[in-house]
């Protein structure tokens, strides 16, 4: 056995309940950035014709509501932690795995969350692999279990979150190393239809087949009508910029900083998150046109990124 499979079952993060509960402006900022039109969030008689008692929480805010965000506690602990998550850390750096990268996250919800909930998380390892080779270098996956629970202790999801520690990869002829492979995005059979078409340079928006709503990110439900049935349209590739962040740190090998990392409200409704090029920084402001452009990553990603929109592109 190796050091690493001891720490299969031990609990890395002891119940903690998130800063606030459950409430109904936070619901609404993230049905607005989302774009998520569904009534049950933010309309009490909506809600209540469908049975329920009241407006109900996105099941994807689920981990949202125990973020406690980047101020420390008052008591300079900041989100605290078992004493079997520092023995982890300080394992994984020791070998090298000063890296990290989130690979997935699957989560089963066991009911929907009302306003005035309070929610905590548990979280405990399931599992480490051997040591993988990957296209960011050699490491291990790391799989967690995170257990949410209401205020009376039900649990109300529990989530299955894999994160990848590696060693970045360096050039053995003390050379500088070439520049590291974009992440992978996480493809599944919602998806895939999505980035297939991004590889022939083709920006497409997922349509339900039932009232026409268009829907992005994709899923396997129209938000809308509840059909399952689907097709797709062709986006114009013109937009403006929603909102937007220049991210500085932390640092990937693979990106380029300072990093602007736009939502792009795209001229048919729908918004992607997205990286905005050919503009500095302090240029970039809210409403401000764009149009398409393709990142080609490697041979098997190309990406939509989006720039100025200089003149008339009509």
């Amino acid at each position: 056995m190796t050091a690493y499979e001891d720490f299969a079952g031990r609990e890395i993060l002891p119940p903690q309940e998130g800063p606030d509960p459950v409430n109904a402006p936070m619901i609404r900022h993230w049905a607005e950035a989302m774009g998520d039109r569904n009534p049950i969030y933010l309309d009490e008689d909506a809600a209540r014709a469908t049975g329920r008692t009241g407006i109900v929480a996105p099941a994807s805010m689920t981990q949202a509501w125990t973020m406690r965000g980047y101020a420390r506690a008052p008591d300079g602990g900041g989100a605290g932690g078992a004493p079997g998550a520092e023995e982890l850390y300080a394992l994984l750096e020791k070998d090298g795995y000063t890296s990290v990268v989130a690979t997935d996250s699957e989560f089963e919800f066991h009911r929907e969350l009302v306003v005035g909930d309070r929610v905590s998380v548990r979280e405990v390892v399931e599992s480490i692999s051997p040591e993988k080779s990957t296209a960011l270098g050699a490491g291990r996956f790391v799989t967690t279990v995170r257990t949410y629970t209401d205020q009376h202790g039900e649990v109300v999801a529990v989530q299955r979150w894999r994160l990848l520690w590696f060693r970045p990869k360096a050039s053995s002829s003390g050379e500088r190393a070439p520049k590291a492979s974009r992440p992978r995005p996480v493809i599944n059979r919602d998806n895939a239809f999505w980035f297939e078409a991004a590889r022939e340079h083709r920006l497409v928006i997922q349509r339900c087949a039932g009232c026409g709503t268009l829907r992005h990110p994709p899923g396997p439900c129209c938000p809308h009508c509840g059909s399952f049935e689907w097709d797709t349209a062709e986006a114009s590739g013109r937009g403006q910029v929603y909102s937007f962040v220049v991210n500085h740190h932390p640092r990937h090998p693979a990106f380029g900083y300072p990093l602007i990392v736009a939502l792009v409200e795209l001229e048919e409704g729908t918004r992607l998150v997205t990286d905005l090029i050919g503009v500095e920084p302090g240029e970039v402001e809210i409403g401000m046109p764009v149009v398409l452009d393709w990142l080609d990553a490697d041979p098997g990603l190309s990406l939509p990124v989006f720039r100025p929109q200089l003149g008339d592109v009509s």
